[in-house]
């Protein structure tokens, strides 16, 4: 394994010279840059998310929903709406809908991490999340993150996933040599320590022979809490670092008041830290009434075997199991209840 891994990077070292692209060859610098200021990983956990596989010989797995459920109920609803929505939407034949349906109503009652519908392989993925961290700090924002085009703060606005269609293939080369040098790292990984149950430790084990090549997912933006020592998360991964900047803007400047019932003199204060947050424009801290806030860069991986992307493993827990999410169709679409 270590020489197979070898020669990717040397494939990758080879054709960043061959390229002789000024950007890439700061995005490269910047990669290398963190990984000497930022040297460790601090893992979150599992995530979870839906991948598909079309009919035909070859068929890459490629997502449907985003890695980013934290547990893989969550992800099983989702399988459990996107078959419900084409029973309703996207078709008018009554065979179609009827196994679409079939395939609803197993989902309802069974907690079902794979299946096959009209051809097409659904499955539930299972990816780990981390973070880079320093000596005290989580890894910012890089310079040569990618920012939106348009910058906005106020208003309605849908962050869409970079995940979706992302094409889960461990052979793809990954656009440099520092990404690639991270999935041999990883490639290895494992949970050890006592934080974790013996049986989780076992599984993870487990997994680095079973599903042994690495996909890195998409970079993704999130807003972190100081508490002590340790960094909690607040709120959704952001495809963009102003993404997850509009996210502690308005939850400092409208959510949180709302949600935790602030007093008008609280209220205030938030509003004054969001404004001068906003002000800053790139600004990565926040500090309001001696909260700490930092937007940092998460990353995420998931693991592969010879059949395709990881799913849940046994130990991986769910807060609730399968339940009925949507009214009763007939195979004419004609919805019969709301229940």
């Amino acid at each position: 394994m270590a020489e197979h891994w070898k020669r990717k990077l040397d494939r990758l070292h080879a054709d960043l010279v061959r390229r002789d692209d000024p950007a890439e060859w700061v995005t490269e610098a910047d990669a290398v840059d963190a990984s000497s200021r930022y040297p460790h990983l601090a893992l979150r956990g599992p995530v979870f998310g839906l991948a598909i596989q079309e009919p035909g010989a070859g068929a890459p797995w490629r997502l449907a929903k985003p890695v980013t459920s934290g547990t893989p109920q969550e992800a099983r609803d989702d399988l459990n709406s996107l078959l419900w929505f084409k029973a309703r939407d996207d078709t008018d034949d009554a065979p179609t809908r009827r196994e679409l349906l079939a395939a609803v109503a197993q989902l309802e009652k069974k907690p079902l991490n794979e299946m096959t519908v009209l051809g097409v392989r659904y499955r539930v993925v299972r990816g780990d999340e981390f973070a880079r961290t320093g000596e005290h700090n989580l890894e910012p924002p890089r310079p040569t993150d990618p920012e939106p085009s348009l910058i906005s703060w106020d208003g309605r606005h849908e962050a869409r996933s970079p995940d979706t269609g992302f094409v889960l293939d461990p052979e793809q080369d990954e656009a440099g040599l520092m990404a690639g040098a991270m999935k041999l790292a990883l490639s290895t990984f494992a949970y050890s320590g006592p934080r974790f149950p013996t049986v989780v430790r076992k599984h993870s084990e487990q997994a680095v022979t079973t599903h042994p090549d690495i996909v890195l997912l998409p970079v993704g933006f999130g807003v972190a809490e100081r508490a002590g020592q340790r960094w909690s998360p607040q709120g959704a991964l952001m495809p963009t670092p102003h993404d997850a900047r509009r996210l502690l803007y308005q939850g400092m400047a409208e959510m949180w008041p709302l949600l935790y019932e602030y007093d008008d003199h609280k209220r205030a204060v938030y509003a004054r830290a969001a404004e001068e947050f906003r002000r800053a424009r790139r600004a990565d801290e926040a500090r309001v009434e001696g909260r700490l806030f930092r937007i940092c860069r998460i990353e995420r991986m998931v693991r592969s075997g010879p059949d395709g992307p990881e799913p849940p493993r046994p130990s991986d827990l769910d807060n609730y199991g399968p339940m009925k999410m949507h009214p009763t169709m007939d195979e004419h679409g004609t919805i019969l209840d709301n229940g």
